[in-house]
């Protein structure tokens, strides 16, 4: 199976929804993935923030292999101690009191949305221009049962845009039908767009004063991205609806939508496969590996040392542990040409976006820099 071949299938069978770069991925191991032809690519974004302790780390690899001879799924219709073991781990790192699971992000966001509007009554959400929180349209509003809709009859909810990193705006947005505002500690797709410092604290004052539910959504800063366990953790918050996925499974499919203070009740929500056995244990393999390897240390410093550098060479970055965006004339032109280097980015023009797995070295940074000079002089 060459590139070619690859390519011709995947325009015949797929839906074409994903603009793909021109590279066939075979295998991965630590920092480096390869192609059907043998190429090794030094992976600079993680498959987007997700594969967070590398590719195939031998204790999230066993760990899903011993769950898988032992049981894979059941169900939420019976106890599984996976479950409840990394429910337990996930409230103990993050202070929350109860975890719903779900399958990615955008089911995290989903989830959070319904308990928002359930648990206040009210139908306006705030969030902040360019944001991005997910693509799903809202399932529940085409499934027929009465005794499913009935508690979120606000579910077509009203969803305000406000500036990001301007608090003022939110408190000029609130109304007496604000059921919570929803926010990105440093919004990802759009660029890498960092807030001011005391952004979140002030944020979290205004929501508190207000009695405004505060979802903080950290599907891609979480899990020791920003150089922290979680982003919201430097500003000393807590928020009411905290929002995980991507990292949190270590490449395996898993997310989490994690609260305090209130509760769903039953039938409210559900997932079929959501927290099943095996997702649970590659999450908890991960969080351990990201634990006792110090990642989150190893991120702050690896990614201080990039964004250093980055600066030194005159480059017009910006980040925070190895959360890093770089504004280039070309962001498209230059993730093509470090893929000729043997190293993969992603871009949102006009910025190159870079997202390692936490496991990143100083050898393997100063690649990616000495190759970034090279396409970017």
């Amino acid at each position: 199976m060459n590139f070619d071949e690859i390519k011709e299938l995947e325009s015949k069978y797929l839906a074409q929804t994903y603009r793909r770069l021109p590279v066939a991925i075979s295998g991965g191991k630590g920092m480096y993935l390869y192609d059907f032809d043998g190429n090794r690519y030094l992976d600079m974004f993680a498959g987007v923030a997700t594969s967070v302790v590398g590719h195939s780390h031998p204790r999230v690899v066993n760990a899903i292999r011993e769950q898988a001879d032992l049981l894979m799924h059941t169900s939420d219709w019976l106890y599984t101690y996976p479950q409840i073991k990394l429910a337990e781990l996930l409230t103990q790192l993050t202070g929350m009191d109860k975890v719903f699971f779900t399958n990615d992000g955008t089911g995290s966001v989903e989830a959070a949305i319904k308990l928002a509007l359930k648990v206040t009554g009210k139908g306006e959400i705030i969030a902040m221009k360019r944001a991005f929180h997910g693509r799903t349209l809202g399932s529940l509003s085409l499934t027929y049962g009465e005794k499913f809709r009935e508690p979120f009859k606000t579910l077509l909810f009203d969803a305000k845009f406000v500036d990001f990193n301007d608090v003022g705006a939110v408190r000029n947005a609130i109304t007496p039908k604000t059921a919570a505002v929803i926010v990105e500690p440093i919004q990802g797709e759009t660029g890498i767009i960092i807030p001011a410092d005391d952004y979140l604290k002030k944020l979290r004052e205004l929501t508190s004063e207000k009695d405004v539910l505060l979802i903080v959504d950290e599907v891609q800063t979480g899990w020791g991205r920003t150089g922290e366990l979680f982003a919201h953790q430097s500003a000393k918050i807590k928020p009411d609806i905290l929002c995980l996925a991507k990292a949190l499974g270590g490449g395996f499919p898993i997310g989490a939508t994690l609260f305090h203070g209130f509760d769903f009740s039953y039938g409210d929500h559900g997932s079929t496969l959501g927290g099943n056995p095996l997702a649970c244990a590659a999450a908890i393999a991960t969080i351990d590996v990201i634990l006792d390897e110090d990642l989150v240390k190893n991120s702050a410093n690896i990614g201080n040392y990039l964004l250093e550098n980055l600066l030194a060479m005159d480059l017009n970055a910006r980040g925070k542990g190895l959360m890093i965006g770089i504004d280039v004339d070309n962001a498209q032109k230059i993730v093509l040409d470090l893929i000729k280097e043997k190293i993969l980015t992603i871009y949102s023009e006009p910025t190159v976006r870079v997202l390692p797995p936490l496991i990143i070295n100083k050898k393997q940074a100063d690649q990616f820099l000495e190759a970034m000079g090279r396409v970017n002089p």
